[in-house]
């Protein structure tokens, strides 16, 4: 559909904005926030205020950007990455020439930007972008004529008209009517000066409704009031439903190629467009808008107790046709059984729809958005449907989960499966750290190189915060710390617990051995100077994360202790952190988050102290930083352990009562999509099985990240096992973060534990308490690096140095030992330096 202009949305104006949304694309600054009426629209990407990276365009294209308009300069990084569909490159009359012929065909269009419009220039323009999209942008602040519209129409190229510029009052000195804007290059074929007019019913797929006339008059009224305004040849003015009540909201004007005739796409009230009655002039609806019109009338008024009452009102009735409907398309062969099955499918799907209010139009419009998007799903099924077989059985002995509840895990039978099969149940989500190092390496790069100001600059990016300095240091103003009485009570308490136990973990006895007469070797601790202790931000507030690494830090006597964390949109830190910061002594707090902050800490900025170590969990950004900074030599610096998704392992028997089993297995559920999740269930009885699931799912519908938690559960595992050995062999080979034992005699069990982070013994230890206050630390190993790891704890704030002493007598005994294994190696000069003391005696 062509163009007619381009509206630019550049002040707040509701109801200008509405009417520009229905009469075609507008351009925008930023992306709308709340204005559903905008449902095309192109984004101007200005490098110097957003400083944008391609990973913000992708999104802008994805959550609905129609296309981009972008500088030469960006388009030059561009093109070639984005489709060149979804991109015009923003010109100004001095740089045309400048255009390369791989910009000119990366993208699909201009937007020229001069002074006043040379119309010849125009030309010229559409010529080298032939085919493409032309739009003309004066910066002259006065407002175009029609005619000025009219003739860069004839072009083949669009005007852009700023809103300050348009109204939907009369045309001014100083401002155009929009709806006269858009007329402005319209053109009858008819001797009264009428255009024809296809309706089309926007919630019906634009199905026909019927053919009438517009006039320039009723066009503009259209425009301006949203609602179904035509031309009667016999009556004038005819505002559509003014008197049966079959009102129509317009949505959409269209023009044709040829600006001779239009087209109305609307939301259709009452009995219908037809005079008669019907739904359109052409006769009944029919495929999908039948059907979907059929469906909504019984549900209106199906009788209790009938079959279609029952799919209405019986969630578990219409999920069982839905699985059983979806099952008979995938083993339908012939092309006859395909269209039946799918048909079959289709009536259930609409029943569903219809019973939750989802319209055939809000289908189509989420299929447009997937189609929009520039991001793809890598394709992978979830894995309960991954199963090569035809049979309700998967590869792993999964059984296909009953139909009773929506949020639930798949479960495997332990001894039926093969060692392939056991291996794949072991195995972790691919964290892909070389893509993720490489996206985050700039960002490290640039703090390294331009310090406190690349740290400001990220700070408004991604924090929206403006910062005028990066670091806090103590003492700590009274006002940054002011809390609730109940959470400062509660932090103390954790504190002093937390302490307690890392206390008791310190190395402060030097270890001291004589190896054999005369020669004496010792070990002993000292702090690791400098420490930097990473607390993630973002949609939540962890104090618990700065105690547990603050206090062990506090604790082995660490000199200075920097504690980053990303900033409030204000620019402070939440009091909670600075409050905990002042509880363990933290010599400074680094106002930065994400990749960034992670490289103050490793390299140091004029303000952020550099320091030796880096603890703290993160996500994707943080941790490939993390791993980027470990192997820079330059940097110096060592980290904590390696970083995944959280994970619990909970392994229950007969004893265990479903609700805390379900309640633990959703406290890790709760923290992302890919938290790992695994319930080892011990000869349980399937009625105990069914109450744990049946938990689950009442407990996951009842908390707010239920989204979050319907995506974990669902990739999350059920593994049966005959015995408590066999149990603790399949985790101790999947070394969870977190081990939960619900099962008898659960304390004499933790003999049977080899690999784990941290484990929670009996039915009143959640795991809960060991991530806030029982005192051990809940920062610990994931993704199977228990077998290697330890969680954090006060040693990993010490090194351990160790010492030697020999007397004269030791070294004639241990030398001549020296001197011969040195030899052995041919490194005469360790010989020597022990030879030249012996000669000596």
């Amino acid at each position: 559909m062509p163009v007619i202009i381009l509206p630019f949305l550049d002040e707040q104006n509701d109801s200008l904005a509405g009417a520009a949304g229905r009469i075609g694309t507008v351009l925008l600054r930023q992306p709308p926030s709340g204005q559903t009426f905008l449902e095309h629209y192109y984004l101007l990407v200005d490098p110097a205020a957003s400083h944008p990276d391609i990973t913000d365009l992708i999104a802008w294209l994805d959550n609905g950007a129609d296309k981009l308009v972008v500088p030469l300069s960006l388009a030059k990084e561009v093109v070639g990455v984005l489709p060149s569909e979804r991109l015009i490159v923003l010109l100004d009359a001095s740089s045309v020439s400048a255009v390369s012929d791989r910009i000119g065909s990366g993208v699909s269009g201009v937007l020229l930007k001069t002074g006043t419009v040379d119309l010849e220039l125009v030309s010229s323009i559409g010529r080298f972008f032939a085919g493409g999209e032309i739009y003309v942008l004066p910066s002259a602040d006065v407002a175009p004529s029609p005619s000025l519209v009219r003739e860069v129409r004839r072009r083949d190229a669009a005007l852009v008209i700023p809103s300050s510029l348009l109204t939907l009052s009369a045309t001014s000195a100083t401002q155009l009517n929009i709806a006269e804007a858009f007329i402005a290059p319209l053109v009858s074929d008819r001797p009264d000066g009428l255009f024809p007019t296809v309706v089309s019913s926007a919630a019906k797929g634009n199905r026909a409704l019927g053919l009438v006339y517009s006039s320039k008059e009723s066009i503009a009224e259209s425009i301006v009031t949203g609602k179904g305004v035509y031309q009667s040849r016999k009556h004038g003015l005819w505002r559509k439903g003014e008197t049966s009540g079959s009102t129509q909201d317009v949505i959409r004007i269209s023009v044709d190629c040829d600006s001779d005739s239009l087209q109305f796409s609307v939301i259709q009230h009452g009995s219908g467009f037809c005079h008669l009655g019907s739904a359109t002039c052409f006769g009944q609806l029919s495929g999908l808008a039948a059907l979907e019109s059929t469906i909504s009338a019984r549900f209106e008024s199906s009788p209790e107790g009938s079959y279609t009452k029952r799919l209405f009102s019986d969630p578990t009735l219409l999920r069982s046709k839905i699985m059983e409907e979806a099952d008979e398309l995938c083993r339908a062969e012939t092309k006859s059984e395909i269209a039946f099955e799918a048909a079959d499918l289709l009536y259930f799907m609409l029943t569903k729809c219809v019973a939750q209010g989802v319209s055939v139009a809000d289908i189509e419009r989420s299929l447009g958005q997937k189609a929009h998007k520039v991001t793809r799903r890598p394709g992978n099924a979830k894995p309960q449907w991954t199963s090569t077989s035809s049979s309700p059985t998967s590869k792993l002995g999964a059984r296909t989960p009953p139909t009773s509840t929506a949020i639930r895990m798949r479960t495997v039978d332990l001894p039926s499966v093969s060692p392939q099969q056991r291996a794949e149940l072991l195995r972790r989500p691919v964290l892909k750290s070389d893509e993720m190092i490489t996206k985050v390496r700039p960002i490290v790069d640039d703090v390294r190189k331009r310090g406190d100001a690349a740290l400001i600059d990220y700070a408004a990016k991604f924090d929206r915060a403006q910062l005028s300095s990066t670091v806090v240091r103590p003492p700590f103003e009274p006002e940054t710390m002011v809390i609730d009485k109940e959470v400062r009570l509660a932090l103390d308490k954790a504190y002093a617990n937390i302490r307690k136990f890392h206390e008791a973990q310190a190395d402060r006895e030097t270890l001291v051995v004589e190896t054999m007469p005369g020669v004496v070797c010792s070990r002993f601790a000292r702090p690791i100077a400098r420490v930097g202790l990473y607390v993630p931000g973002g949609t939540a507030i962890l104090p618990s994360t700065a105690l547990m690494l603050g206090v062990p830090a506090q604790v082995a006597g660490c000199r200075e202790i920097v504690l980053a964390t990303p900033p409030r949109p204000d620019g402070t830190i939440s009091p909670e952190i600075m409050y905990v910061a002042h509880l363990v002594g933290a010599s400074a707090v680094l106002k930065a988050g994400g990749g960034q902050a992670v490289a103050a800490l490793a390299y140091g900025t004029e303000s952020v102290p550099k320091v030796d170590k880096i603890f703290g969990p993160g996500n994707q950004w943080v941790t490939a930083a993390k791993m980027l900074v470990q192997n820079d030599t330059d940097a110096l610096v060592s980290i904590d352990m390696p970083a995944g998704p959280s994970e619990v392992l909970v392994i229950a028997d007969s004893t265990a009562n479903p609700s805390f089993v379900a309640a633990d297995l959703l406290s890790q559920a709760e923290h992302g999509i890919d938290s790992q999740v695994v319930l080892i269930a011990v000869d349980l009885p399937q009625s105990l099985l069914e109450d744990i699931e049946r938990e689950v799912d009442n407990q996951a519908h009842a908390l707010s990240r239920v989204d979050i938690v319907r995506e974990s559960v669902g990739k999350s595992l059920i593994v049966q096992a005959r015995c408590v050995e066999e149990a603790f062999a399949f985790s101790n080979d999947y070394a969870p973060e977190h081990l939960i034992l619900h099962i008898r005699n659960a304390p004499d069990a933790v003999k049977l534990v080899q690999n784990a982070g941290s484990v929670f013994v009996g039915a009143f230890s959640p795991e809960s308490c060991g991530d806030y206050a029982s005192g051990t630390n809940h920062t610990l190993p994931t993704n199977g690096f228990a077998r290697q790891f330890s969680g954090v704890n006060t040693l990993s704030f010490q090194k351990h140095i160790t010492s030697q002493e020999v007397s004269q007598a030791g070294l004639e005994t241990l030398g001549p030992i020296v001197v011969t294994l040195a030899e052995c190696e041919g490194l005469q000069a360790h010989a020597n330096a022990v030879r030249i003391r012996l000669n000596m005696t």
